[in-house]
């Protein structure tokens, strides 16, 4: 019994897979009031698009390298297991990074905070479907129905009584949901990129080679960073460790276990985000994110407990 259980690696063991998903999730949530204090530290303003994609593209490729060389450092295998795989990790770095925060961006420069925050979360729940689709190993539930539905409840509730409406939107509402998609379908590609390349080494070339290619068209739309300052750099710095520790957590656990039990994790993301902005920008603090945060966890409970 000790000897199989020493030979399960560590992401995949329960304890573990709690843990690194809560520290993925927890890590991205915390990055939204970053952003925030990022734009304002460079002096990026809402409308300034090309600097937004500009900001996000050095963060990611930064990330990606530093990941790259971790992997160097360690002695992991940069060589390619499969034919293809080269277009495989191009199209992943394309959906994962370029496309997806390129239309998240742009989306939330034309909506809501609060309508693009419950758009972006159907990528969760969409993943979880989705997964059930194509993988075995991800059946579709009751409890996974349930868990879902919890916490798609949870992140509505961040919108009760609030004040942002009106109709749907393409240049706001439809990137956002596009945005949505690209995450949902990078998280399944996440699975087929660790049998092509090792998983961490993927995941560095999705991330240097997708904020290589948010940074093209973002100088092409005129992006700067207009005010150099080194608080803004310490804030971009941090950025930057929350994208290098969240995605190769999270890529590996994708690759290990069912993709259902981990992309729930992420539900927590939006409250986490609203919670954690309230500390950082002093924004109003609502007992409704404690709700959102306690049906989050309910739907995290229900997918991932034992039978």
């Amino acid at each position: 019994m000790n000897e199989s259980k020493s030979t399960i690696s560590i992401f995949q063991r329960p304890g573990w897979v709690v843990t690194f998903a809560l520290t993925a999730a927890i890590l991205w949530g915390w990055a939204y009031p970053l952003i925030k204090l990022g734009f304002e530290s460079f002096h990026i303003t809402t409308d300034q698009t090309g600097s937004k994609m500009l900001f996000a593209g050095i963060r990611f490729f930064v990330s990606g390298l530093i990941i790259l060389a971790v992997a160097r450092a360690s002695g992991r295998s940069f060589a390619v297991k499969t034919r293809g795989s080269v277009w495989y990790i191009l199209l992943f770095a394309l959906l994962n990074t370029t496309l997806h925060y390129a239309f998240f961006y742009f989306g939330l420069s034309h909506s809501a905070g609060s309508r693009a925050a419950i758009l972006n979360s159907m990528s969760v729940f969409t993943l979880v479907i989705l997964a059930c689709v194509f993988f075995e190993s991800d059946r579709l539930t009751g409890s996974k129905i349930v868990g879902c539905v919890m916490g798609f409840l949870g992140i509505m509730a961040l919108n009760l009584d609030g004040g942002d409406s009106g109709g749907f939107t393409w240049l706001g509402d439809g990137m956002i949901v596009l945005n949505a998609l690209c995450s949902a379908v990078a998280g399944l590609m996440t699975r087929g990129l660790g049998r092509r390349i090792d998983v961490f080494v993927g995941t560095g070339y999705g991330l240097a080679v997708g904020g290589a290619l948010l940074i093209v068209p973002g100088l092409a739309c005129g992006g700067t960073l207009p005010v150099v300052s080194i608080t803004g750099l310490l804030i971009l710095a941090g950025l930057i460790c929350i994208s290098t520790i969240g995605f190769a957590l999270y890529n590996k656990l994708l690759t290990c276990n069912p993709v259902g039990k981990v992309a729930i994790f992420n539900s927590l993301i939006p409250p986490v985000g609203a919670i954690s902005s309230c500390l950082c920008l002093s924004e109003p603090f609502y007992w409704k994110y404690v709700l959102a945060g306690a049906l989050a966890a309910g739907g995290i409970y229900i997918i991932n407990k034992n039978k």
